[in-house]
């Protein structure tokens, strides 16, 4: 790339010959070559230094800031539990805002104020405990203002979630089902 545009930029002069078997073209090679690295460089310096566009590195070094690493897989949500951290200050303190800041943080979880200094976190979209339960309490107690009595709920299956998908006994017998397996076989409601 580069060696093409020293090329580009010589031609006009005359002077140089610009293929690679003479001493001018193989400088010009071996400088484009080098210019190239600190071009790719530079791209993935300005990738992972910008939140919006970090991938790899720039997202490692963000979650480092954090007393605990959000509850996120892929790049988009790790991208977005880091803006919903980086959000927090002394005027986060809102039930909007908290509530936010959670969801930011890939936490699939809701809360609900139970009065003065009660706040309950529902998962919603969960059937029982959500998976990394105890990385998520960690999380959301980090996020939670200390004064608040936390409770944490969980929603476990229906009578009607089962029967919508066809099971009875003998069918989870069947199958073998231990709980967890149960749990997974009923997608979530609207599925």
């Amino acid at each position: 790339m580069y060696e093409e545009y020293l090329q580009r930029l010589l031609a006009p002069l005359g002077v140089y010959r610009l293929d690679r078997d003479s001493l001018s073209g193989a400088e010009l090679y071996a400088l484009g070559r080098g210019l190239d690295a600190v071009s790719d460089r530079l791209d993935a310096v300005e990738r992972e230094g910008v939140t919006a566009t970090a991938e790899d590195e720039g997202l490692r070094r963000r979650e480092a800031l954090f007393l605990r690493r959000p509850a996120a897989a892929t790049a988009e949500e790790r991208r977005a539990a880091i803006a919903a951290l980086l959000q927090i200050d002394g005027d986060s303190l809102t039930p909007e805002a908290i509530r936010r800041t959670i969801r930011g943080c890939g936490i699939r979880a809701e809360t609900v104020e139970l009065g003065t200094n009660r706040v309950r976190v529902v998962f919603p979209e969960t059937a029982g405990v959500p998976a990394e339960f105890e990385q998520i309490e960690k999380i959301v107690l980090d996020i939670l203002p200390c004064h608040l009595d936390v409770e944490f709920y969980f929603r476990f299956l229906t009578w009607e979630e089962c029967e919508r998908v066809g099971f009875t006994w003998a069918l989870v017998e069947e199958r073998g089902y231990d709980w967890t397996g149960f749990q997974l076989a009923i997608p979530p409601e609207g599925e």
